[in-house]
């Protein structure tokens, strides 16, 4: 498959389910936008911008509704998604967006103010993705070979929640995702 074949893939879903709620007054697009925007303005690498992304891509492959945390379902979508990507992405890109919940777990055990920061919603689904981490849990999660992006990921993924925020659309990050894409896929 081609890079443009797969970026029409992953844009199809988003234009098909990305107008579901995302549970803080933006939409599942405009939040994955305004990730990659955050992204973007920071000047980080083509990855941690496609991972910011494509971080919760998972939630746009399952058909168990909005409200699943609501309902006390925790869909694991950043594996979910993860597991989808790995077939066109290398690790730098699917790992930050397989870490992404792991991520919020850990800063929640490492800054002591970052749970009473978090939404309603965040604090919803962290309970559901198994609260802070242990200490342990916490330093091996540091020592992975993707910590730092992950955490880059999380902090754009705790900022793309702005309801009335102008970003460019999808369209503008497709060169970027065609660049990353495998050979040979």
């Amino acid at each position: 498959m081609n890079p443009s074949v797969v970026v029409d893939e992953i844009f199809r879903v988003f234009h098909e389910r990305g107008q579901r709620s995302y549970g803080e007054n933006v939409t599942e697009q405009q939040h994955a936008l305004q990730c990659a925007t955050f992204a973007q303005i920071q000047g980080e690498s083509p990855e941690v911008i496609a991972a910011s992304l494509l971080h919760d891509y998972g939630h746009l492959l399952h058909d168990l509704g909005e409200d699943i945390a609501d309902r006390g379902v925790d869909a694991r979508h950043e594996r979910v998604g993860a597991n989808k990507l790995t077939a066109w992405f290398g690790d730098e890109v699917v790992e930050p967006v397989r870490l992404h919940a792991a991520s919020k777990r850990y800063l929640c055990w490492k800054e002591s103010n970052y749970y009473s920061d978090l939404s309603d919603a965040s604090r919803k689904s962290l309970a559901l993705q198994g609260g802070p981490m242990t200490e342990a849990e916490a330093l091996e999660f540091e020592a992975g070979p993707n910590f730092g992006n992950a955490i880059r990921v999380r902090r754009y993924d705790d900022q793309g929640k702005i309801p009335e925020m102008e970003t460019p659309p999808l369209e503008a990050f497709r060169s970027l995702l065609e660049s990353l894409v495998r050979q040979g896929v």
